[in-house]
């Protein structure tokens, strides 16, 4: 053995091959070490101390920050290590909230887990934890101070990967903690409501909003009709949670648990995106006929995400004008759905969407989005939020007989589920535009680097006589480089943007994986290929539509304007 690219683990031998640090290499050996704040897309930060190794010849060190050299010999469970393990996480719990069974991360709390897996059967030193401190001023969000264990990913989340900024370190020493700006809650701050905060908080700190409560109210109040859209992203998030694989496709279980729960009329929100793909093919269309001058020099930019639009607004409100005018396919849905009950039902109308995403709270809440005063979208709840609904009714998730959504939208799409992924919304307008709709020339779409989760994706599209160059970003902070290269003169025709690193498959409202993101995303291709209708404009209904409740009102029901500020417009 060639000692050189080798190093010992608990007397194992590991090959050395391109890691960065030694905790890569020990969870290569099959050894799940402890961490509280490391994440393999964050800067290395070695605050929590959890993952201490002991390396003969050279004492303890932090394996998230050590590197690795070849000959090393490291020891990662030695009675010294599990006593100062043990001691870490009874310091942390002596001053933290026990209220373990009423808080929003029971069960996902990582200190819950790391106490009972080290066996911490009390703490010796007395709680000194206060009580709670909740800022609950925002919309998709909820912080509890108290419940912080300043292991600092939600600010790392923040400003390294989302460049919002909105929360960072204050105050210092025993006083120090995490919030805004001069303190100020946190509907006061840039924070743009994507959630990712609360994707990365191990302890429950920052939680998605629960808006479960009053909607329960409506299911059971008989004068009340409610409807609801389910996202494409959901239907291979919750799977895990209740039963299935990660990235299983379980939309008709879901549609099953809607219905026994109460909902009067379950729709795909899939078959919106397909009239988001054809109106803004339509709107791209009009773009390329434009020159450069009329254009500005710039593409134009999705309008699916509603933290993007938040992030823009209050950063880059010069390119509001560049940003496609097509609502999301949650709020056309919304919208068609709104009108077709007015015209149809005495009833209270009140609609539901379920999203994998926190910031459709805020864009629900949005002044645009509006019918006769009242919101096209009354209640959004999560993925989180319906996996809690679907346990509360006591439904065995698993074992629910598939179901179908319901007439008269039951029609959609391959193009319109695979809008949950990032470049989804590429690939679906470009199956739109292709004047080859051979099953040949999808493949052909699809393997041109539109797949895939990576942050940043460019591709090449001959057209015509010109080639046009799109570009495909998830996360904030690509979004941010990307636009500053677009002033600098880079040249591109469209841009999807998505606020969460890999797209809606993972939005701050899904349960948070850190491993096999990329499944989401697969399940969703695998749904795409069972549809039998892959592009927008072959769905049926979209003529029915178009030609009947959508005449004359396409705009009205269809686009929007983001033409003034973020503020006032329920941003939290």
């Amino acid at each position: 053995m060639d000692s050189k690219k080798y190093l010992t683990i608990d007397g194992i031998p590991v090959e050395i091959a391109g890691e960065k640090n030694l905790l890569e290499l020990i969870r290569k050996a099959g050894i799940k070490m402890p961490t509280f704040c490391y994440h393999s897309e964050l800067s290395i930060y070695g605050a929590c101390r959890m993952c201490m190794v002991e390396i003969e010849k050279g004492g303890l060190d932090a394996a998230c920050s050590a590197q690795p050299r070849a000959g090393m010999v490291i020891h990662t469970n030695t009675e010294r290590l599990r006593k100062h393990r043990k001691m870490i996480l009874e310091l942390l719990l002596a001053n933290h909230c026990r209220d373990c069974t009423t808080c929003g991360n029971n069960i996902n709390c990582k200190l819950q887990d790391l106490a009972a897996r080290f066996n911490i059967e009390g703490v010796r030193f007395p709680n000194t934890a206060e009580k709670p401190d909740l800022d609950t001023s925002s919309l998709c969000v909820v912080r509890d101070r108290n419940k912080c264990i300043l292991c600092g990913d939600c600010v790392r989340m923040c400003n390294e990967i989302q460049n919002v900024g909105a929360i960072d370190f204050i105050h210092r020493g025993s006083k120090m903690s995490i919030g805004t700006a001069f303190d100020e809650p946190l509907a006061n701050s840039n924070c743009v409501g994507c959630g990712q905060c609360a994707a990365v908080c191990p302890t429950g700190a920052i939680v998605v909003r629960n808006d479960t409560r009053k909607l329960w109210r409506d299911l059971d109040d008989k004068n009340v009709k409610v409807t609801v859209q389910v996202a494409p992203a959901v239907r291979v998030a919750l799977g895990k949670e209740l039963g299935l694989a990660e990235g299983e496709d379980g939309m008709g279980k879901i549609v099953a648990a809607l219905r026994r729960m109460g909902f009067d009329e379950i729709f795909d929100t899939s078959t919106a995106a397909d009239l988001t793909v054809l109106e803004e093919s339509n709107e791209f269309l009009r773009r390329l006929e434009k020159s450069e001058a009329e254009l500005g020099g710039m593409p134009l930019f999705t309008s699916c995400c509603p933290a993007w639009i938040n992030f823009c607004e209050r950063n880059y409100p010069e390119l509001l004008p560049h940003i496609s005018s097509c609502r999301s396919p949650m709020q056309m849905f919304a919208s068609v759905i709104k009108a077709q009950h007015a015209a149809s039902s005495s009833r209270r109308a009140v609609h539901v969407a379920v999203m994998p995403c926190t910031a459709k709270k805020f864009e629900a809440a949005r002044s645009e989005f509006t019918m006769n005063g009242e919101p096209n979208v009354d209640y959004v709840i999560t993925t989180q939020e319906l996996i809690r609904m679907i346990k509360e009714s006591g439904l065995v998730f698993a074992e629910l007989e598939a179901e179908a959504v319901d007439a008269p939208f039951s029609a959609m799409t391959g193009a319109g589920v695979i809008f949950g992924v990032t470049g989804g919304v590429t690939e679906a307008v470009l199956r739109r535009l292709s004047s080859d709709k051979t099953r040949a020339g999808l493949g052909a779409i699809a393997m041109n680097g539109v797949r895939g989760m990576k942050g940043v994706k460019e591709i090449l599209l001959p057209a015509g006589e010109k080639t046009l160059r799109i570009a495909i970003v998830s996360g904030l902070k690509n979004a941010s480089d990307l636009i500053e290269k677009i002033k600098e003169g880079e040249h591109y025709d469209l841009v999807e943007v998505m606020a969460c690193p890999g797209g809606c498959v993972n939005g701050a409202g899904q349960p948070y994986t850190a491993e096999n993101k990329a499944e989401r995303g697969n399940g969703l291709y695998a749904a795409d290929k069972l549809c039998s209708v892959k592009r927008s404009e072959e769905n049926p209904l979209m003529m029915s539509l178009y030609n009947g409740l959508l005449k004359g009102r396409v705009h009205e029901l269809l686009h929007v304007s983001y033409g003034g500020s973020h503020k006032d417009k329920g941003a939290h």
